[in-house]
């Protein structure tokens, strides 16, 4: 099939390679990461917070329910923007970790954020994990304190969608707690590049391009636990790349039934990206049969790590790795790959709109870093 070739195109693709290099660069910095691990006394009972703005928010969502998972017990995700605009409702005096997550590290939000919290909470430290080693947030972080982690300049997407910079910071945030497992890390990243690996050949790309073929104006993207913040995600990438063309949502499959359902018309697109845990799974395929009985979307999708299993009408096709065990290790990196679906879709529904994948904002009012945002003096 011929793809259009541009940046986004490429961001997309050259994912795996830039997983590998994040591992690689973290790999070279261990001892200096885990010293200052020591330093903050950095384990279980640690107040952690995990920041972003958009896209490096919804990492935060995301690295906040594995870190849970993990056993940490004090983990909360707040975007950089809530912070700036209403700090007392969001942070209490007190040592905390600061996980700062930014592509440019530019935006005005991200420094805002990180100087509100040095001013609320002056015992805290900030772990930044940035793309941009120019960027301001890099540069006003104090070097006594805080610890820097950028990741390989091929993370630093130059479209304007965030594509290699969103997996691989949320790499970044998996790989810093397992340093002392760097061995066992490796090969659950090379699981999870091979699950990657099922979105990039061809067989399913001309499935997902052929979507486009149909009459698409909404799409809502699904997941449970820490794959909520991947179907937000994914919902960002269709929106931003069709300039607002396809409106879309995400939501839990528990909590679309509480309302939020009645967007399932039949010029929309759901995609269910599927838990690995039996117990979740239940849950899951019976809100897809839900759908199935009450809905005639326009075209329904299943990613999961595994056959779904599911047995009703209204389903596409599904994208997986394989049979149950074909990615017997992979633990938390199994989530990365699910995002490609939505970075994909994006690119292939941008395509279809006449639009420019690259810069899809045909009005451009948005851009790829935040500008115009007046930051204030906080009392």
């Amino acid at each position: 099939m011929e793809l259009l070739d541009c940046h986004t195109l490429r961001e997309i693709f050259h994912q795996p390679k830039m997983w590998r290099e994040t591992f690689e660069t973290i790999q070279a910095q261990r001892d200096d990461l885990e010293a200052f691990f020591r330093k903050i006394s950095f384990g279980p009972d640690s107040d952690i917070i995990f920041t972003g703005a958009g896209t490096s928010a919804f990492v935060a969502d995301i690295a906040t329910a594995l870190y849970t998972r993990l056993g940490y017990r004090n983990t909360r995700s707040i975007p950089t923007t809530d912070i700036v605009s209403c700090p007392e409702y969001c942070l209490t005096p007190g040592q905390k970790l600061v996980v700062s997550f930014a592509r440019s590290g530019d935006s005005p939000e991200s420094v805002a954020a990180y100087n509100i919290v040095r001013q609320v909470c002056k015992e805290s430290f900030h772990l930044v994990i940035t793309c941009n080693p120019n960027g301001y947030l890099a540069r006003c972080a104090d070097p006594q304190k805080d610890y820097v982690l950028t990741l390989p300049d091929g993370t630093n997407d130059r479209s304007l969608a965030m594509t290699s910079s969103f997996s691989s910071m949320l790499l970044a945030s998996i790989l810093v707690q397992e340093t002392d497992s760097l061995d066992a890390a490796d090969r659950k990243l090379s699981e999870a590049i091979r699950f990657a690996g099922c979105f990039l050949q061809e067989d399913s790309l001309e499935k997902l391009q052929a979507l486009t073929e149909r009459k698409v104006s909404r799409a809502v993207f699904l997941g449970s636990g820490p794959l909520k913040g991947v179907a937000c995600e994914c919902h960002l990438k269709l929106q931003e790349l069709t300039d607002g063309a396809i409106m879309c949502s995400y939501d839990s499959f528990m909590g679309l039934r509480h309302g939020p359902k009645a967007v399932i018309k039949d010029d929309t697109l759901v995609i269910y990206l599927l838990s690995d845990k039996p117990y979740t799974r239940q849950y899951e395929l019976d809100l897809i049969r839900q759908v199935g009985a009450q809905h005639h979307p326009a075209g329904q999708v299943i990613v999961s790590t595994v056959p779904s299993g599911y047995e009703g009408e209204g389903i596409d096709f599904e994208l997986n790795a394989g049979p149950a065990g074909s990615l017997p290790a992979a633990g938390a990196y199994r989530y990365i790959p699910y995002v490609l679906v939505g970075q994909l879709l994006g690119y292939f529904f941008s395509l279809s709109r006449n639009l420019s994948p690259d810069n899809p904002s045909v009005s451009h009012t948005i851009s790829r870093v935040v500008s115009g945002v007046k930051i204030y003096d906080y009392e």
